[in-house]
Protein backbone atom coordinates (compact mmCIF):
# COMPACT_ATOMS: atom_id res chain seq x y z
CA UNK A 1 0.00 0.00 0.00
CA UNK A 2 1.41 3.39 -0.96
CA UNK A 3 0.55 4.94 2.40
CA UNK A 4 2.49 2.34 4.37
CA UNK A 5 5.45 2.46 2.02
CA UNK A 6 5.65 6.23 2.35
CA UNK A 7 5.56 6.14 6.13
CA UNK A 8 8.07 3.31 6.23
CA UNK A 9 10.37 5.18 3.87
CA UNK A 10 10.41 8.23 6.13
CA UNK A 11 11.19 6.10 9.15
CA UNK A 12 13.86 4.14 7.30
CA UNK A 13 15.54 7.32 6.09
CA UNK A 14 15.54 8.74 9.58
CA UNK A 15 16.71 5.73 11.54
CA UNK A 16 20.18 5.95 10.03
CA UNK A 17 21.12 8.55 12.61
CA UNK A 18 17.98 9.74 14.30
CA UNK A 19 18.43 8.02 17.65
CA UNK A 20 21.87 9.40 18.24
CA UNK A 21 21.80 12.33 20.64
CA UNK A 22 24.80 14.27 19.46
CA UNK A 23 27.17 16.06 21.72
CA UNK A 24 27.09 19.82 21.41
CA UNK A 25 28.57 20.96 18.14
CA UNK A 26 30.18 24.36 17.60
CA UNK A 27 27.57 26.97 16.78
CA UNK A 28 28.20 29.04 13.71
CA UNK A 29 30.19 32.08 14.74
CA UNK A 30 28.22 35.31 14.94
CA UNK A 31 29.61 38.82 15.33
CA UNK A 32 28.17 40.51 18.42
CA UNK A 33 26.22 42.89 16.20
CA UNK A 34 24.32 39.91 14.78
CA UNK A 35 24.19 37.73 17.87
CA UNK A 36 21.89 40.09 19.71
CA UNK A 37 19.51 40.02 16.75
CA UNK A 38 19.45 36.20 16.52
CA UNK A 39 16.08 35.52 18.12
CA UNK A 40 15.66 31.81 17.36
CA UNK A 41 18.19 29.25 16.11
CA UNK A 42 17.83 25.50 15.55
CA UNK A 43 20.64 23.15 14.52
CA UNK A 44 18.87 19.86 15.40
CA UNK A 45 21.85 18.73 17.44
CA UNK A 46 20.32 19.88 20.74
CA UNK A 47 17.22 17.98 21.91
CA UNK A 48 15.40 19.35 24.93
CA UNK A 49 16.79 17.35 27.90
CA UNK A 50 14.39 14.55 28.71
CA UNK A 51 12.25 15.21 25.64
CA UNK A 52 13.98 14.36 22.35
CA UNK A 53 10.77 15.17 20.45
CA UNK A 54 11.56 18.84 21.04
CA UNK A 55 14.52 20.92 19.87
CA UNK A 56 16.26 23.59 21.93
CA UNK A 57 16.47 27.14 20.66
CA UNK A 58 20.06 28.40 20.71
CA UNK A 59 18.97 31.95 19.94
CA UNK A 60 18.01 34.71 22.33
CA UNK A 61 14.36 33.78 22.77
CA UNK A 62 14.93 30.22 24.05
CA UNK A 63 11.80 29.03 22.23
CA UNK A 64 11.82 25.23 21.86
CA UNK A 65 10.04 23.70 18.88
CA UNK A 66 8.19 20.42 18.46
CA UNK A 67 9.33 17.75 16.00
CA UNK A 68 5.79 16.92 14.95
CA UNK A 69 4.68 13.32 14.33
CA UNK A 70 8.17 11.88 13.85
CA UNK A 71 9.77 13.04 17.09
CA UNK A 72 13.40 12.05 17.63
CA UNK A 73 13.36 9.92 14.45
CA UNK A 74 13.30 13.16 12.46
CA UNK A 75 16.91 13.88 13.40
CA UNK A 76 19.11 12.28 10.75
CA UNK A 77 22.86 12.18 10.26
CA UNK A 78 23.48 14.48 7.32
CA UNK A 79 26.11 17.19 7.33
CA UNK A 80 24.66 20.32 5.76
CA UNK A 81 27.58 22.60 6.65
CA UNK A 82 30.87 22.62 8.49
CA UNK A 83 30.30 21.78 12.14
CA UNK A 84 26.85 20.29 11.67
CA UNK A 85 25.95 16.70 12.53
CA UNK A 86 22.20 16.14 12.37
CA UNK A 87 19.62 17.54 9.99
CA UNK A 88 15.82 17.55 10.27
CA UNK A 89 13.93 15.13 8.01
CA UNK A 90 10.50 16.38 6.96
CA UNK A 91 7.90 14.92 4.64
CA UNK A 92 4.41 13.84 3.73
CA UNK A 93 3.39 10.48 5.20
CA UNK A 94 -0.07 9.63 3.79
CA UNK A 95 -0.64 11.31 0.42
CA UNK A 96 -4.10 9.79 -0.12
CA UNK A 97 -5.53 10.27 3.37
CA UNK A 98 -6.74 13.42 5.06
CA UNK A 99 -5.06 13.37 8.45
CA UNK A 100 -2.44 14.90 10.69
CA UNK A 101 0.65 12.73 10.33
CA UNK A 102 3.02 14.74 8.11
CA UNK A 103 6.50 15.25 9.51
CA UNK A 104 6.94 18.96 10.20
CA UNK A 105 8.16 21.13 13.05
CA UNK A 106 7.40 24.33 14.89
CA UNK A 107 5.48 25.84 17.75
CA UNK A 108 2.00 27.32 18.03
CA UNK A 109 0.33 29.34 20.74
CA UNK A 110 -2.83 31.41 20.92
CA UNK A 111 -3.10 34.36 21.35
CA UNK A 112 0.66 34.39 20.77
CA UNK A 113 4.03 32.95 21.82
CA UNK A 114 5.44 35.43 24.38
CA UNK A 115 9.05 34.30 23.94
CA UNK A 116 8.86 35.46 20.30
CA UNK A 117 7.96 39.01 21.33
CA UNK A 118 11.00 40.35 19.46
CA UNK A 119 8.86 39.95 16.32
CA UNK A 120 6.03 42.01 17.86
CA UNK A 121 5.96 45.43 16.16
CA UNK A 122 9.20 44.55 14.43
CA UNK A 123 10.69 46.69 11.67
CA UNK A 124 12.69 43.96 9.93
CA UNK A 125 13.08 40.16 9.87
CA UNK A 126 15.56 37.73 8.31
CA UNK A 127 15.21 33.96 7.91
CA UNK A 128 18.21 31.83 6.94
CA UNK A 129 18.86 28.10 6.72
CA UNK A 130 20.10 25.09 4.80
CA UNK A 131 17.65 23.11 2.65
CA UNK A 132 17.88 19.84 0.74
CA UNK A 133 15.05 18.48 -1.40
CA UNK A 134 14.79 14.71 -0.83
CA UNK A 135 11.54 13.70 -2.53
CA UNK A 136 8.53 14.75 -4.57
CA UNK A 137 7.67 18.43 -4.22
CA UNK A 138 5.01 19.71 -4.18
CA UNK A 139 3.07 16.86 -2.64
CA UNK A 140 -0.36 15.42 -3.45
CA UNK A 141 -3.08 17.37 -1.66
CA UNK A 142 -4.17 15.08 1.16
CA UNK A 143 -7.14 17.38 1.85
CA UNK A 144 -8.59 16.71 -1.62
CA UNK A 145 -10.42 13.66 -3.00
CA UNK A 146 -8.91 14.34 -6.43
CA UNK A 147 -5.77 12.18 -6.89
CA UNK A 148 -4.51 14.69 -9.46
CA UNK A 149 -4.71 17.61 -7.05
CA UNK A 150 -1.36 18.80 -5.68
CA UNK A 151 -0.57 21.48 -3.13
CA UNK A 152 0.39 24.79 -4.72
CA UNK A 153 3.29 25.35 -2.33
CA UNK A 154 6.13 23.70 -0.44
CA UNK A 155 6.54 25.11 3.06
CA UNK A 156 10.08 25.90 4.19
CA UNK A 157 10.32 28.10 7.30
CA UNK A 158 8.39 31.07 8.61
CA UNK A 159 7.23 33.23 11.51
CA UNK A 160 3.45 33.14 11.96
CA UNK A 161 1.36 36.29 12.15
CA UNK A 162 -0.31 37.37 15.38
CA UNK A 163 -3.74 36.13 14.27
CA UNK A 164 -2.63 33.04 12.36
CA UNK A 165 -4.51 29.74 12.45
CA UNK A 166 -1.17 28.06 11.77
CA UNK A 167 -0.90 29.06 8.12
CA UNK A 168 -0.79 32.87 7.74
CA UNK A 169 2.64 34.35 8.29
CA UNK A 170 4.50 37.53 9.09
CA UNK A 171 7.60 36.33 7.23
CA UNK A 172 8.14 33.14 5.24
CA UNK A 173 10.54 31.30 2.97
CA UNK A 174 8.75 28.85 0.67
CA UNK A 175 8.20 27.52 -2.82
CA UNK A 176 4.83 28.61 -4.21
CA UNK A 177 2.91 28.82 -7.47
CA UNK A 178 3.25 32.29 -8.98
CA UNK A 179 1.19 32.83 -12.13
CA UNK A 180 1.27 29.13 -12.96
CA UNK A 181 4.95 28.54 -12.19
CA UNK A 182 6.55 27.33 -8.96
CA UNK A 183 9.12 29.76 -7.57
CA UNK A 184 11.23 30.20 -4.47
CA UNK A 185 9.81 33.21 -2.65
CA UNK A 186 9.99 35.47 0.34
CA UNK A 187 6.44 36.18 1.49
CA UNK A 188 5.74 38.85 4.10
CA UNK A 189 2.71 40.35 5.80
CA UNK A 190 3.14 43.59 7.73
CA UNK A 191 -0.36 43.92 9.21
CA UNK A 192 -2.18 40.92 10.67
CA UNK A 193 -5.11 39.93 8.47
CA UNK A 194 -4.10 42.34 5.71
CA UNK A 195 -2.45 41.74 2.35
CA UNK A 196 0.81 39.91 1.99
CA UNK A 197 3.50 40.69 -0.57
CA UNK A 198 5.67 38.16 -2.37
CA UNK A 199 9.17 38.53 -3.80
CA UNK A 200 9.77 35.67 -6.23
CA UNK A 201 13.09 34.49 -7.63
CA UNK A 202 13.46 34.65 -11.40
CA UNK A 203 15.44 31.42 -11.53
CA UNK A 204 13.39 28.19 -11.84
CA UNK A 205 12.87 26.74 -8.40
CA UNK A 206 14.55 23.41 -9.16
CA UNK A 207 17.68 25.30 -10.16
CA UNK A 208 17.60 27.18 -6.88
CA UNK A 209 16.92 23.96 -4.95
CA UNK A 210 18.23 21.03 -7.01
CA UNK A 211 17.37 17.53 -5.72
CA UNK A 212 19.59 15.97 -3.05
CA UNK A 213 21.79 19.06 -2.77
CA UNK A 214 22.28 21.22 0.30
CA UNK A 215 21.57 24.88 -0.45
CA UNK A 216 21.82 27.88 1.88
CA UNK A 217 18.82 30.19 1.47
CA UNK A 218 18.10 33.51 3.12
CA UNK A 219 15.22 35.96 2.96
CA UNK A 220 15.08 39.48 4.38
CA UNK A 221 12.00 41.58 5.07
CA UNK A 222 11.93 45.34 5.68
CA UNK A 223 8.42 46.42 6.66
CA UNK A 224 9.37 50.11 6.74
CA UNK A 225 10.70 50.32 3.19
CA UNK A 226 8.37 47.62 1.82
CA UNK A 227 11.26 45.58 0.44
CA UNK A 228 12.37 41.94 0.51
CA UNK A 229 15.42 40.08 -0.79
CA UNK A 230 16.34 36.46 -1.47
CA UNK A 231 19.78 34.82 -1.37
CA UNK A 232 21.24 31.49 -2.43
CA UNK A 233 24.61 30.38 -1.06
CA UNK A 234 25.37 33.89 0.13
CA UNK A 235 24.54 35.65 -3.15
CA UNK A 236 21.44 37.74 -3.94
CA UNK A 237 18.86 36.19 -6.25
CA UNK A 238 17.27 38.35 -8.91
CA UNK A 239 13.51 38.45 -8.63
CA UNK A 240 10.29 40.44 -8.83
CA UNK A 241 7.41 41.58 -6.64
CA UNK A 242 4.18 39.76 -7.38
CA UNK A 243 1.68 42.45 -6.34
CA UNK A 244 1.78 45.98 -7.76
CA UNK A 245 1.29 49.09 -5.69
CA UNK A 246 1.61 49.25 -1.91
CA UNK A 247 0.15 46.04 -0.43
CA UNK A 248 1.85 46.62 2.94
CA UNK A 249 0.46 50.18 3.14
CA UNK A 250 3.82 51.75 3.94
CA UNK A 251 3.43 54.96 1.94
CA UNK A 252 2.80 58.11 3.96
CA UNK A 253 2.75 58.74 7.72
CA UNK A 254 3.16 57.57 10.39
CA UNK A 255 6.78 56.48 10.22
CA UNK A 256 8.44 54.11 10.69
CA UNK A 257 6.18 51.35 9.40
CA UNK A 258 6.26 48.30 11.65
CA UNK A 259 4.65 44.88 11.77
CA UNK A 260 1.51 44.48 13.87
CA UNK A 261 2.03 44.91 17.60
CA UNK A 262 1.12 41.30 18.34
CA UNK A 263 3.21 38.34 19.45
CA UNK A 264 3.56 35.82 16.61
CA UNK A 265 1.53 32.68 17.12
CA UNK A 266 4.63 30.64 16.49
CA UNK A 267 7.04 29.26 13.92
CA UNK A 268 6.24 26.79 11.15
CA UNK A 269 8.81 24.54 9.49
CA UNK A 270 8.19 22.13 6.62
CA UNK A 271 4.49 22.83 6.28
CA UNK A 272 1.62 24.71 7.88
CA UNK A 273 -0.28 24.13 11.13
CA UNK A 274 2.46 23.30 13.66
CA UNK A 275 -0.30 22.65 16.21
CA UNK A 276 -1.01 19.52 14.13
CA UNK A 277 -4.76 19.94 13.62
CA UNK A 278 -4.49 20.00 9.83
CA UNK A 279 -2.01 19.33 7.02
CA UNK A 280 -0.82 21.79 4.41
CA UNK A 281 2.10 22.35 2.03
CA UNK A 282 4.44 19.60 3.31
CA UNK A 283 8.09 19.55 2.30
CA UNK A 284 9.81 16.30 1.39
CA UNK A 285 13.17 17.64 2.38
CA UNK A 286 15.80 18.12 5.05
CA UNK A 287 16.68 21.32 6.85
CA UNK A 288 19.46 22.48 9.13
CA UNK A 289 20.82 25.63 10.70
CA UNK A 290 17.52 27.55 10.74
CA UNK A 291 17.90 31.09 12.08
CA UNK A 292 15.38 33.87 12.65
CA UNK A 293 16.63 37.45 13.16
CA UNK A 294 14.81 40.64 14.14
CA UNK A 295 16.82 42.63 11.60
CA UNK A 296 17.29 42.55 7.83
CA UNK A 297 20.78 41.21 7.21
CA UNK A 298 22.86 43.11 4.67
CA UNK A 299 24.25 41.49 1.52
CA UNK A 300 27.66 41.30 3.18
CA UNK A 301 26.30 39.77 6.38
CA UNK A 302 24.43 37.07 4.46
CA UNK A 303 27.57 36.27 2.48
CA UNK A 304 29.83 36.18 5.54
CA UNK A 305 27.43 33.94 7.46
CA UNK A 306 27.41 31.55 4.52
CA UNK A 307 31.21 31.56 4.30
CA UNK A 308 31.55 30.88 8.03
CA UNK A 309 29.84 27.51 7.59
CA UNK A 310 30.78 26.67 3.99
Amino acid sequence: MRTDRTAAALVAVALGGSLVVAAATPAAAHPDTLRRHLIASYDFDHPVPGNPSRERDRGRSRTPIDLVNGGAAMRVRDRAYRGSRNALQLGQVNPTTSGNDDWKAGIFGSPGVPSLRAFNGVKQISITGWFKMTGQNPSPNSNSADPNDFYNAVGLAGVLSGTSSGHDVRALLEVINVAGELRVVALGRRVDGASSQTFAANQPWQQVLPPNTWVALAATFDFDTGTMKLYKNGRPLDGFYVLPGDPWAVEGPPEPDLASATDPRGIKIGGSFPQNDREGNPCNCRMDGLKFYDRALTDREVYLQYRLTR
